[in-house]
């Protein structure tokens, strides 16, 4: 997979790949106009919205309607580092949901590729190519 990262104006860094667009800017207070989340508000919604899509197999394969189940992702932010330390997300579950289902769509939910990324991360490396 090739993403192609631009620069569409003031401080918003765009990335394209197939077609799609995944905006992000900069708060007003960072020299952006907050016309969209921040790239790091982006990356830390792919955890939430990854277990998500396995929540919601998970409900579909057994025609459990998803109607009051909810997903809330906390971060807990290290101070000395300033790094996320630690990332928690909790499936609400509303009233009728099957409660012999409770702990299974939380297996479902751990199967999420954006939290086994995070646990064996890549290796990541930037490098430069001037144009001809």
């Amino acid at each position: 997979m090739e993403m192609l990262i631009d620069f569409p104006g003031g401080a918003r860094v765009d990335a394209h790949f197939g077609d799609f667009v995944v905006p992000t800017d900069q708060p007003p207070a960072g020299g952006g106009s907050g016309s969209a989340p921040t790239p790091f508000a982006t990356f830390l919604s792919t955890i939430g919205t990854c277990a998500g899509i396995y929540v919601l197999g998970f409900c579909q394969q057994r025609g459990i309607p998803t109607d009051g189940i909810r997903l809330i992702q906390r971060m807990r932010t290290d101070p000395l580092t300033r790094l996320v330390g630690d990332v928690e997300v909790t499936i609400e579950l509303p009233s009728g949901f099957p409660t012999k289902y409770a702990d299974a769509v939380v297996r479902a939910a751990e199967l999420c590729t954006v939290k086994k990324h995070f646990e064996h991360p890549p290796t990541i490396r930037v490098t430069s190519a001037l144009a001809a």
